[in-house]
């Protein structure tokens, strides 16, 4: 199933709803050469030009009203180098067809984020993560990429070769070039044993440094509404498997997560005062439970419900200031929030323009249900969010422009200008990289 809905008359619609494109034109390219093409003719034609995967960013960031490349031919595995464990992918790869096919070889990315129904381009550009004491993100474990730039030309960097465009284009927003293959450090599979359970929201806040520093992924959702959150820990562990058995499993994780949820997020919508009472039963439904499996089965679940996300990464020791300002927020006003907080960390990184880039990070992800106005509540919780220097996620709801990434980014100077070197022309504009990285 594909998450790009493409309507009536080439109109593209992202996963989330809330954005709506026209291309002039959409190209589906199936190698390099067509795509480098591709790019040479929108010049021509005064056209600009964007790669879209499946449309699981809620910023406009691969919106055009130009070309339109869909990358759904470029999926693959080019090269498995078991001496120096890498692998190196197509752009238009789902991570879900990378997961497989990497357990499979008996190999594994060392993190990733909680779903993996976008391309490994999509995910990387963007900055997608999951969370960790020691891994970062998915870009964080590229070693080498592989770019169309804005003369149709193939540009390939890693930290040997063009190390200062490796060091902005592991997310590159899409500005500086069409990722057409990623090389990732893979290693062998390992197992990760999960533990998830219940905690109460002040318990976490109070011994989060203890929970962050004795777990190699700790992670939480907490129930606005409530004094309660849900706990996961993922560890890496000898063994053995002990998966989530198939009832237990579609009982927690289809009819809970996904049935229940849904029928809970449609009562919340409609009437808007049942929110809390939904939250605190929510909130006691899920139980502690513990299961060992490979990594892309504990990391990732399935999401069917959908919705619009905001999500800033804060300085790691504002993490307990930040989620208590939002507590208070929530309790003060009179939102109804129907979806959890999700609260996730990673390490600093040396990636240009990385929500992490040279400091220790927390995320706090808020979300609304599709079709709920999200407006006052997001705007309550990016105040607070930017109070703390917080940055935004590159794909998910923000209003911020370059005049502040230019203040929260030490580097962003560096993206900018090597943005002018490699598309002086603007081929790779849209009106989302006008208002982030400045006209």
């Amino acid at each position: 199933m594909s998450s790009t809905a493409s309507g009536k008359n080439g109109t593209w619609r992202n996963w989330g709803g809330n954005v709506v494109a026209r291309p002039a034109r959409e190209v589906t390219p199936a190698s390099v050469e067509e795509l480098a093409a591709a790019v040479r003719r929108a010049a021509e034609d005064g056209l600009t030009v964007k790669a879209v995967g499946t449309g699981h960013s809620f910023t406009s960031i691969a919106a055009t009203d130009g070309v339109s490349i869909r990358p759904q031919l470029l999926t693959g595995i080019r090269n498995i180098d078991r001496t120096a464990m890498t692998v190196t992918v197509e752009a238009g790869t789902p991570l879900k067809r990378l997961n497989m096919a990497l357990a499979r070889e008996g190999l594994s990315l060392t993190n990733m984020g909680d779903i993996m129904e976008q391309t490994v381009s999509g995910a990387t550009s963007t900055g997608t993560h999951g969370t960790g004491r020691d891994s970062a993100s998915i870009a964080a474990q590229i070693r080498g990429l592989e770019l169309v730039t804005a003369d149709g030309s193939v540009l390939t960097c890693s930290e040997k070769e063009n190390p200062e465009v490796f060091a902005a284009a592991r997310i590159g927003l899409g500005a500086l070039g069409i990722v057409t293959a990623i090389t990732f450090a893979v290693e062998p599979v390992f197992l990760l044993t999960a533990r998830e359970e219940p905690m109460p929201f002040d318990r976490v806040l109070a011994e989060f440094d203890e929970l962050w520093a004795e777990n190699e992924h700790f992670e939480f959702y907490w129930f606005p509404h409530t004094g309660s959150t849900n706990t996961k820990r993922n560890n890496r562990s000898a063994g053995p498997e002990q998966p989530v058995g198939q009832l237990a499993g579609w009982f927690e994780d289809e009819f809970l997560s996904n049935g229940v949820f849904q029928v809970a997020q449609w009562v919340g919508r409609t009437v808007p005062a049942t929110v809390p009472t939904i939250a605190q039963v929510s909130s006691r439904a899920l139980s502690a439970r513990t299961y060992t499996d490979i990594p892309y089965k504990v990391f990732t679940s399935p999401r069917r419900v959908r919705f619009v996300e905001m999500e800033y990464a804060v300085p790691r020791e504002a993490l307990v200031d930040t989620l208590r300002e939002l507590k208070s927020m929530v309790d003060r006003s009179p939102l109804r929030v129907s979806f959890p907080v999700e609260v996730r960390t990673a390490p600093a990184d040396d990636i240009t323009l990385s929500t992490a880039s040279g400091r220790d990070s927390a995320y706090v992800a808020v979300h609304m249900f599709k079709g709920t106005p999200y407006q006052a509540y997001f705007t309550a919780a990016e105040r607070i969010f930017t109070a703390h220097e917080g940055r935004p996620h590159w794909g998910k709801v923000h209003t911020r422009d370059a005049e502040y990434f230019a203040e929260v980014y030490p580097r962003f100077g560096e993206f900018t200008t090597l943005r002018d070197r490699l598309d002086p022309d603007r081929r790779f504009q849209n009106d989302y990289l006008r208002r982030v990285l400045g006209a």
